[in-house]
C-alpha cells in the first residue's frame, strides 16, 4: 500500500507518465494556477505543479517503485505564508493573471 507524500522537485520536461493517464485526476482551487494530481482509483497524491515554481513538478516519491527516499534531504513546507499571486505569470498558465482576478 502506498500512502504518505514526500515531494521531489523535477523540471517539467523530466516528468513522463508512461501508463495510467486515465487514472489521474486534476484538482485545483483558488486562483486555479496550481495543479494537484491524484489517482482516481486509490486517491493518493501523485504529483503537482505549484504557482511559485510552474516550470517544475513536485513528484511524490512514495508513488515510485524501487525509489529509496531515505537518501533524500527533507525540508518541511509551511503553507500559511505561501503567496496567492505570481508576480510574472505566463499566458499559458490557467487562472487569473492579475491580483484582482482578471486577465491582463
Amino acid at each position: 500500500m502506498k500512502r504518505n507524500a514526500l515531494m521531489v522537485k523535477v523540471p517539467e520536461t523530466a516528468l513522463h507518465i508512461e501508463a495510467g493517464h486515465e487514472f489521474i485526476s486534476l484538482y485545483q482551487w483558488n486562483s486555479r494556477r496550481a495543479e494537484h494530481y491524484f489517482c482516481r482509483r486509490c486517491g493518493i497524491y501523485v504529483f503537482h505543479r505549484k504557482r511559485a515554481a510552474p516550470d517544475y513538478f513536485g513528484v511524490n516519491v512514495f508513488c515510485l517503485d524501487g525509489f529509496h527516499f531515505q537518501s533524500l534531504p527533507v525540508r518541511a513546507t509551511e503553507g500559511l505564508s505561501m503567496s496567492l499571486v505570481c508576480d510574472n505569470p505566463r499566458k499559458e498558465w490557467p487562472g487569473p493573471h492579475t491580483p484582482n482576478g482578471g486577465d491582463d
